[in-house]
């Protein structure tokens, strides 16, 4: 099934989710770029025998593909560990984050089925929460638990925490910024533990044994907005995570809610400027259920599944007519361009232009950015 078609359940033999981890984890491939080389080539099999080809194409002589080895291995610890490899598609993966701008393609996955529970709704706030906040949160979260959501969080102190304690009974999920196995915070192990022991759920998408950096935190954070259909922010300072959520949500066309604070306190600083602009302002879950009543999935756009019909013969990567590779590289600057306008510009075929940025990424030599936009990293 090609990108365009609609949906249907996937399911992967294990030869191809090996296939599908070793071309996720190989150099310069985020979701994007995996999309594209799915399409591209009919198979991940046979778009990893393409990308040293492309990356030389684009500029870069070596290419570091992800060894067979390494894959195998990161499979056994995913058994070891009682986890698994989702890819996207698949029962069990989560229903709304399929259709954010370039979902993952294969999430790490431990605990039960809580993950495919199409009503899911986000909770977020500061890591050194108040103990009015921490009351909020549990009281949001049982409630909304009450009437069939789940609950997804990040795991950190204070109010994410909260959220998931007092949702152990009715479903939550936890989405992590590093490895599966890499906790963090470490002292939330008891937490995470009754999580799973309750039938819920973690998340990742980063590598098996990952150790999270400052920049895996907004990953997550796409994640835990794409999961949800909603999400509700409770005392934010005015630079947090809680806040990337929130824009995260915004661009995936989610839902915000933000619970009110005192002016006074630096906490509720974020939450309340959410409300400023333009955030719905919840007092209580039952305001989150109210904005909620009949849209759960029905104004979520069609997701565009990724399957693999057959190796494509006419795949090999031939070379674009002359002077048109020049002509797209001159178009491409510093300055996000959306691709339909690249397109246009250089008056060429989607399939040459979408061969030639394939080249770029693979080299290093291409950034991507929300709603289709594309620019050139100099130097």
């Amino acid at each position: 099934m090609n990108a365009s078609q609609p949906d249907k359940t996937l399911s992967l033999t294990e030869d191809q989710r090996l296939a599908w981890l070793r071309l996720i984890r190989s150099e310069n491939i985020g979701p994007a770029t995996f999309r594209d080389l799915l399409n591209h080539a009919g198979s991940a099999e046979r778009a990893l025998e393409m990308l040293p080809a492309l990356s030389r194409r684009g500029g870069k002589k070596s290419y570091r593909l992800c060894p067979e080895q390494d894959a195998i291995e990161e499979l056994e610890a995913h058994r070891r560990f009682d986890a698994r490899l989702v890819a996207l598609g698949e029962a069990d993966y989560p229903p709304h984050l399929k259709h954010i701008d370039s979902p993952p393609p294969l999430l790490s996955v431990k605990g039960g089925k809580v993950t495919a529970n199409p009503q899911m709704a986000a909770i977020v706030g500061a890591r050194n929460a108040s103990l009015s906040g921490r009351k909020l949160a549990a009281g949001f979260a049982r409630d909304l638990g009450a009437q069939g959501f789940a609950i997804a969080s990040g795991l950190a102190r204070g109010i994410d925490a909260a959220a998931h304690d007092a949702a152990l009974q009715t479903g939550t999920l936890a989405v992590f910024a590093g490895g599966l196995n890499v906790l963090y915070p470490p002292e939330h192990d008891r937490l995470l533990a009754a999580i799973l022991a309750a039938g819920g759920a973690a998340i990742s998408e980063m590598p098996f044994g990952w150790k999270p950096r400052g920049r895996d935190f907004p990953r997550r954070n796409r994640l835990i907005s794409g999961v949800s259909l909603a999400v509700v922010v409770i005392e934010a300072a005015k630079a947090s995570g809680s806040l990337h959520t929130a824009r995260y949500a915004l661009e995936q066309n989610r839902d915000i809610y933000a619970v009110p604070g005192s002016p006074l306190d630096p906490r509720s600083e974020g939450a309340n400027g959410l409300i400023r602009d333009g955030a719905t302002l919840a007092r209580s879950a039952r305001d989150v259920l109210e904005g909620l009543a009949g849209q759960t999935g029905s104004a979520l756009p069609l997701f565009r599944g990724l399957a693999e019909p057959a190796p494509r013969p006419d795949a090999d990567p031939e070379e674009p007519v002359d002077g048109m590779r020049s002509r797209i590289m001159e178009a491409l600057g510093p300055a996000p361009m959306e691709l339909d306008e690249l397109i246009r510009f250089v008056e060429a075929d989607a399939r040459t232009v979408s061969v030639v940025l394939l080249e770029l990424e693979l080299a290093g030599r291409l950034e991507r950015h929300t709603g289709h936009r594309i620019s050139l990293i100099m130097g």
